[in-house]
């Protein structure tokens, strides 16, 4: 088997597919970070090693069923559609991008509200609100479908599996290594924070849109994503060189206020 490794391609293919499940995982590391920061302090590093230990113990798993990721795009029942006369066909792939399409873009909206109307960024406000195992659960479910359309991507990468399963282990410890920079960068600044929320708001409606068979290149996300990211790193550069803006409150004058 390691025979392979003396041909050029194979190489190749690691590389090329290490870099993919890097650029994959990038969704993952947001998510847990954003999903681990409603733990108290204390807990936040253990529960965002645990997340991305649990999304490679998934990964892996998944590669040891890789014929039955194979066939998971086969149709496993048919839904009559009256408007086109035509069956729409429905496999275990659909349901599960759909229902974690479902699952993230409701956690985006949630903690989208929370930071805007629920709570007070600050002081910890919020923190602790959720326990370990709540936490956990959520990360498990959305490492699946993580893991799911990055498995249906090395497949379409690398023809061995020793190859997609180093090309995970060296992702993964690549995110494991980094994921602390990148939760304390977004939980350190609330304008990152709510652009990487509405990142996973985007990453859920594509999963959706793809489980309803429209494709989108994942190229565009991922382009319209660095682009905004790009944007809010000159935003915060320039923030640092002036002073902040503070709205106006509007009040309420008393009747016969000429300045009414």
């Amino acid at each position: 088997m390691l025979d392979i490794f003396a041909n050029p391609d194979t190489w190749i293919s690691l590389l090329t597919l290490t870099f993919m499940e890097v650029v994959l995982g990038i969704d993952n590391i947001v998510f847990i970070s954003i999903i681990v920061s409603r733990l108290p302090k204390e807990q936040q590093a253990k529960g965002r090693n645990i997340g991305i230990t649990l999304a490679l113990v998934f990964r892996i798993i998944l590669l040891m069923f890789i014929a039955w990721i194979v066939s998971a795009s086969d149709p496993i029942f048919s839904i009559n559609l009256p408007l086109t006369e035509e069956d729409f066909p429905v496999s275990w792939r659909d349901i599960i991008l759909f229902a974690g399409g479902l699952f993230l873009l409701a956690k985006s909206v949630t903690e989208i509200h929370n930071k805007l109307e629920g709570e007070e960024e600050g002081h910890n406000a919020g923190k602790g609100t959720m326990t370990m195992s709540k936490v956990l659960v959520q990360i498990i479910l959305i490492d699946i479908v993580f893991s799911f359309d990055s498995i249906l991507t090395a497949v379409g990468l690398a023809q061995e599996i020793i190859v997609m399963v180093i090309a995970v282990i060296i992702a993964m410890g690549i995110m494991l290594i980094f994921a602390k920079y990148v939760s304390d960068f977004v939980n350190k600044h609330p304008t990152v924070k709510m652009l990487a929320l509405s990142f996973l708001l985007l990453i859920g409606f594509m999963l959706v849109v793809e489980a309803l068979h429209q494709h989108i290149p994942k190229g565009y996300i991922y382009f319209a994503m660095f682009f905004s990211l790009m944007v809010e790193m000159l935003n915060l550069k320039l923030r640092k060189k002036t002073d902040p803006v503070h709205l106006r409150q509007n009040e309420v004058l008393p009747e016969g206020d000429p300045s009414r």
